[in-house]
């Protein structure tokens, strides 16, 4: 619902000098089976997807957020979901004409397409490159059969790497996840998969530590007994490896769960970690905008079916508009610029929050290690980073 509190003008700097970049993401919310670790707004669908209605609704909700945000310069275009690589091309053609239509997009704007590494949606990948897509990011998620499939993925291993060195050949950049801290997984282990994965990224890895996320089948099994994960020494293990093997070929972590070459970083999740704006459209997607009347949180419809009708009823499917205090403002951007090694700019904290971060704590932060402040920012340490959360509470107290 609309909160229309008063927002001190101090709390809505101009964009500049902290323009972040304005992205769109697009969430696509199907997906051709639910695995049991994801808590993410996914659905699955027998029938087909009528995907001409589909394009009319995120056409409809882009003009909406364009009226909300219209002089902005598209840098980073974000198919997510779900699946988006169970789209057509023409779909993912026209959705990109709509927001070219809307904004300018820089000619250098990044245009990510997750995929799943089936060999059937490898073979769309042209379509998606005819299209205007220039960078994709792979489902991988593990390289042994045993592993995807306790993963609930429904490819192979051997169809994971061929489409790696598919969309290697197709697109001018591309990404693909991996989860660790899986069941019965050790530091050996995960040290060879890691060397494997990295032979085959050319510049950028996800790589992501398992949780048990609430609702998931694996909650359920968790909860049951019949399943365990790491305890917290392994975990910690297996964090080290991954930084370690990540450094030595030359792919340091950017952010806590991304590694790249120096300048392959995604631009696009850099939006969301800088704090900049996004435009999100389509069943479940979030956003951040400033509007006329300050930073607005936005959140969609989850239902694909829900939104559709709503989105053609009233012309966007939003279910939240809430314009965001100085406090929550500064709130977030903690949250999302402590995740960058490159941290934050406590002069935008300040402009964000109204108020400036606790010179004693963040004093006490740095004795400890935790943080550091250099050139005018402050970021987390190596040994900051696996108890970021702790971090961030304190400063944010």
């Amino acid at each position: 619902m609309y909160q229309s509190s008063a927002i001190q003008a101090s709390a809505l700097p101009a964009r500049a000098p902290f323009d972040a970049g304005f992205g769109v993401y697009v969430h696509w919310p199907f997906c051709a089976s639910k695995c049991p670790y994801c808590d993410f707004n996914s659905h699955v669908r027998r029938a087909p997807m009528d995907e001409a209605r589909y394009v009319a609704a995120f056409r409809t909700e882009l003009a909406h957020r364009a009226a909300i945000a219209p002089d902005r310069t598209v840098t980073s275009i974000f198919f997510g979901g779900g699946t988006p690589s169970l789209m057509q091309g023409a779909t993912v053609g026209a959705i990109l004409d709509a927001i070219a239509a809307l904004w300018p997009v820089a000619p250098d704007a990044e245009v990510t397409l997750e995929a799943n590494p089936t060999s059937v949606e490898a073979g769309r990948f042209r379509d998606y490159r005819a299209a205007g897509v220039n960078r994709v990011s792979l489902g991988v998620q593990a390289l042994n059969d045993p592993d995807l499939k306790r993963l609930g993925r429904l490819h192979s291993a051997e169809e994971a790497l061929a489409a790696v060195r598919v969309a290697g050949e197709i697109f001018e950049r591309y990404s693909f996840d991996l989860i660790y801290a899986r069941p019965h997984q050790t530091a050996g282990a995960w040290r060879a998969e890691l060397e494997q994965a990295i032979s085959h990224a050319v510049e950028h890895l996800s790589l992501y530590q398992l949780t048990i996320e609430p609702g998931t089948w694996f909650d359920r099994l968790y909860r049951a007994g019949k399943l365990t994960t790491p305890d917290e020494d392994l975990a910690r293990a297996l964090w080290d490896v991954t930084q370690e093997v990540c450094d030595r070929h030359g792919m340091p972590a950017y952010e806590v769960s991304n590694h790249a070459r120096p300048g392959a970083e995604s631009r696009h999740n850099m939006v969301y970690w800088r704090y900049g704006e996004y435009a999100g459209v389509g069943p479940g997607a979030h956003g951040r905008l400033v509007g006329a009347d300050g930073r607005l949180a936005m959140a969609t419809e989850l239902t694909p079916e829900k939104w559709l009708e709503q989105v053609e009823r009233q012309g966007h499917g939003l279910t939240e508009t809430e314009r965001l205090t100085p406090e929550a403002q500064g709130d977030e951007y903690l949250v999302m610029g402590l995740r960058l090694a490159e941290g934050i700019v406590p002069a935008r904290y300040a402009a964000l929050a109204g108020r400036p971060l606790d010179a004693g704590r963040i004093r006490d932060l740095t004795e400890h290690g935790l943080i550091r402040a250099d050139g005018g920012r402050l970021a987390i340490t190596p040994a900051g980073f696996p108890v970021l959360n702790a971090v961030i509470s304190q400063l944010a107290a």
